[in-house]
Order: structure tokens, then C-alpha cells, then sequence
């Protein structure tokens, strides 16, 4: 596939040259101590709390990075390597509010949602990797991420993404997964975890905790990534190319934080830039402008050889609409055009804040239709088709056709979502709007399949080693 180009070569050059004079001349302001005697050590000059990077440092430690990441799963089937499998697949993760499935009233995400959320994407097609979809608000206060993490790993077998807090959290998530593994050797042979942070906090600062959990990941030699996220006009410059010269330094910044802790460690160029809306101050995580940022990125990334991605595809809408629709379709596909590999995408609605159960199913079906795209048109002989035409010719049918026959699933997305049947038989069927529709299969999905993916054995251990944990239950949608 022939990737869409929003920047020049020389754009692309030029944003390259900026990060490095900003890296060098600004640095970054480095609070884990840490860190900064490890960037020390490796060259950079650090005075107090700011750390600059000589851009003969930058060169050598960027071409480090290897130019595929991969998500492991408990189950193999389920594993991704990017950009093989491009385009994967993420819900967006981390709301605290939540659509709640039968009132349809806003409230506050809880661990049977999570518990929902997980059996949900462990059966929609389009989704390759569950970054878990909300907070839990009934978490115990010491449990903060194994209340989300545990009915994660109760009712999905696909890849999960997960983020800690500090690192009591990162060890106890541990415990966890070493348990569900059968010990930690198994466990690092083969982990199933994907860890997540934003180290840098925009404008360049590296802050403390993300930052240590990173390179606690990165020395275990297990699956870690940063993402970026700067703001224009509040946090980054009020431009587009502002705001990718610095938001490429600070990917660039966390790389090096990666590559210097154990050479040749995999990442993702992943990020989430914006531009804000200075009417309000508002968080435009839905405008046209994120897309076309993480367009802009995803040509650096492959200037750099590294895998990338995002949080694209995302609305500021408060329903489940027609904006919700064009803001995650016209970005979705405009980073598809552009070639990133990771796209999350998945079920929040209110830029980031809130997880709609149709929402998701709505994605999952404009996934496959991503997935479509990126397939791209087979032009081998039999697929051009030329013998057939001739075959049929002029005033002919194609519909009984063998080669129809072959092709009829395979060639077009059968959507199950989008109403394509004519208004007659949609009056029939009930005259349904596509959040209704959405909600059914939910219901359905919610209906079928839904024992636990762990042994009751393991369960018994789990509950044991983590008292008063949540129930991690998966409750029927009536």
C-alpha cells in the first residue's frame, strides 16, 4: 500500500532538524533522578534538573529502535506484531464515566463494567487489543489497577494493554500476571501484558512516576511504549509544525530513555496531538487537526524505521451521532491513508471521558472497514477478470457466476451494523436508528459465551492472594 503524504521529504527533514536543536539547546526538564544519571552516563549534559541531548547522542541511540513492536496474548492466535498485522486495532482506554447500558444515563465506570467491556472485545472481530476501556470507581484504594486488570484477564484472551500508577501498583499488577502465567518465568517467557505510559508530559518535562515505570519495564525486557501529547496553543506551539517539532522531541527524548536503559528495546511512535480550541480551552480531541497530526507523525515514525500510532478516531460528541460518526471516520481513515499501524479507536465518546457500549460496536464495525481499506484491490489475473468480461459480455450477469459466488464474503466488509436495505424493509424490521441496532448486538454479544477465561482454580488463588478485590463478575445486560 502507497501511503498518503500530508508533509514534504523536506518537511519531514526540516521537523527532524528542529527536534534535534530543541533537544540540545531546551532539553528537557527531568525529575526522576534516576533517569537523569542514566542520560548522564550516556552523554547528555545534565545541570539540576535539566537534561539536553547533543544531537550526535540522538542520532546513535535512535537507529537502535527495531522497526516492529508486538503485542503477546494468552492465547497465540491473538497475537499482533505491527506493522505485519497493521492496522491493529485498541480500544481507547481509561474513561471514569461510562454510558450505562440500561438507563443510558452517564455515571461513573465500575469494575462489572470493565468485566462487560472485556467479553465485549474479546468477541467484536475488529479489535485487536483491549487497553481497558475505563476506571473502576469501587476499586479498593490499594487495588486501584488490579480491579480493572482482573476482569480484564477473567473474560479477554486478546492482547491487553494496561497502565500503573506507582510502583506498589506496577508490583501488584505483577503478582497478578505472574499468578495467571504459572510463575514468572513463564510469565516473562511469554507475557500477555502490554505496558503503557506518557513519560513526557508536554512542554518537555519527563516526569517521575511514568518515567520509573518505564524503565522498570524496559530492564524486565518486557512489552513497553510511550505516547505523546501535546496540545497546541496550551501546551505545545499554536501550529501544527510547532507542535510536531516538539512533539517529536519528546518522542525522541523518551526513545533515547528506552535505548539507554537496554539497547535495542522495541516502541511505538505513539501519540496524541491536538489542537486546542481557544474559543474554550477545549480538548478538540475529534477535530480534523488530530487527524492530520497524527499524519504528520506517522511520516516521521517512518523516517525513524519506527512502528507508530495513536489515539485517532476519537469525538468530542456527548451522544453516540453524526458527529461521533464523521470525527472518528474522517480521522480513522486519514491515519490509515498515512500509514500508522495502531489505531486507538474504540467506544469513548466526550474526548476520552465517557465508554459507550454502541459506540464500540459501531467501531468495531468501521475497524473491519479500515482493515478493508488496507487490504487494498487484488489485481492478479483472475481478480481483473478480463476472461470473465469477455465471458459474459455485453447485457450479461455476473450474479451466478463462480467467480462471484467465490468472492461474495470476501471481497466486501458484510457489514452486520449499517442499514443497507431498502426503507420498506427497514420499516419492517422496525424503522431502527444504528445505536439501537448497536445495543442489540450488545445484548447479544452480552447473551452467549460468557464463562470465565480462567480456571475456577486460579480464581480461588487469585481471590486468596488479593483480599477484599472486586468481585470481577459479568453481570447480563437485561
Amino acid at each position: 500500500m502507497t501511503f498518503a503524504e500530508l508533509l514534504t521529504q523536506e518537511q519531514v527533514e526540516r521537523a527532524h532538524e528542529a527536534s534535534l536543536e530543541i533537544l540540545e539547546e531546551v532539553g528537557l526538564k527531568v525529575r526522576f533522578e534516576p533517569a537523569r544519571e542514566l542520560f548522564k552516563r550516556h552523554g547528555c549534559s545534565v545541570e539540576e534538573e535539566r537534561v539536553k541531548f547533543p544531537r550526535a547522542v540522538v542520532e546513535k541511540y535512535r537507529r537502535m529502535v527495531p522497526g516492529s513492536f508486538t503485542f503477546p496474548a494468552r492465547d497465540p492466535k491473538f497475537e499482533k506484531t505491527i506493522p505485519r498485522d497493521s492496522p491493529v486495532i485498541v480500544t481507547a482506554s481509561s474513561a471514569p464515566d461510562i454510558i450505562d447500558p440500561v438507563t443510558g444515563q452517564e455515571r461513573r465506570a465500575e469494575s462489572k463494567d470493565i468485566a462487560r467491556i472485556a467479553h465485549l472485545i474479546n468477541e467484536l472481530p475488529g479489535y485487536d487489543i483491549f487497553s481497558i476501556s475505563t476506571l473502576a470507581e469501587d476499586a479498593p484504594p490499594d487495588q486501584f489497577t488490579i480491579s480493572r486488570l482482573y476482569p480484564s484477564i477473567k473474560f479477554c484472551l486478546k492482547p491487553i494493554r494496561v497502565t500503573t500508577t506507582n510502583m506498589k501498583d506496577t508490583l501488584s499488577v505483577m503478582e497478578m500476571a505472574y499468578m495467571v502465567a504459572g510463575g514468572e518465568d513463564a510469565y516473562k517467557e511469554h507475557p500477555f501484558l502490554t505496558h503503557h505510559y506518557c513519560p513526557v508530559v508536554s512542554p518537555l518535562t519527563m516526569d517521575h512516576l511514568s518515567t520509573e515505570n518505564v524503565m522498570f519495564f524496559v530492564k524486565e525486557g518486557l512489552p513497553v511504549y510511550p505516547t505523546i501529547v501535546p496540545n497546541a496553543g496550551l501546551t505545545s506551539p499554536m501550529s501544527m509544525a510547532g507542535t510536531l517539532a516538539q512533539g517529536n522531541a519528546e518522542f525522541l527524548a523518551a526513545l533515547l530513555l528506552m535505548q539507554m536503559t537496554r539497547e535495542g528495546t522495541p516502541t511505538i511512535y505513539a501519540t496524541l496531538g491536538t489542537v486546542a480550541d481557544m474559543r474554550s480551552g477545549a480538548y478538540t480531541s475529534g477535530a480534523i487537526e488530530c487527524g492530520m497530526l497524527h499524519m504528520a507523525f506517522a511520516q516521521m515514525a517512518r523516517f525513524y524505521n519506527v512502528p507508530c500510532g495513536g489515539y485517532i478516531g476519537l469525538t468530542n460528541s456527548k451522544l453516540n451521532d453524526a458527529q461521533s460518526g464523521y470525527e472518528t471516520g474522517m480521522s480513522g481513515v486519514a491515519g490509515l491513508l498515512a500509514g500508522m499501524d495502531m489505531f486507538n479507536i474504540g467506544g469513548l465518546i466526550d474526548a476520552l471521558k465517557t465508554f459507550d457500549f454502541a459506540k464500540a460496536v459501531i467501531d468495531d464495525e468501521m475497524a473491519l472497514m479500515m482493515k478493508r481499506v488496507k487490504r487494498g484491490i487484488s489485481f492478479n489475473d483472475e481478480d481483473l477478470g478480463v476472461s470473465l468480461i469477455k465471458e459474459i459480455g455485453p447485457g450479461g450477469s455476473f450474479i451466478t457466476a463462480k467467480h462471484t459466488i467465490s468472492r461474495m464474503k470476501t471481497e466486501a466488509v458484510m457489514t452486520k451494523i449499517a442499514d443497507r436495505d431498502a426503507r420498506t424493509i427497514w420499516e419492517k424490521k422496525g424503522s431502527t436508528d444504528i445505536h439501537t441496532r448497536a445495543m442489540k448486538r450488545v445484548k447479544d454479544i452480552m447473551a452467549n459465551n460468557t464463562a470465565p477465561l480462567i480456571s475456577a482454580e486460579l480464581d480461588e488463588k487469585l481471590r486468596a492472594a488479593f483480599p477484599g478485590m472486586v468481585a470481577g463478575a459479568l453481570e447480563p445486560i437485561p
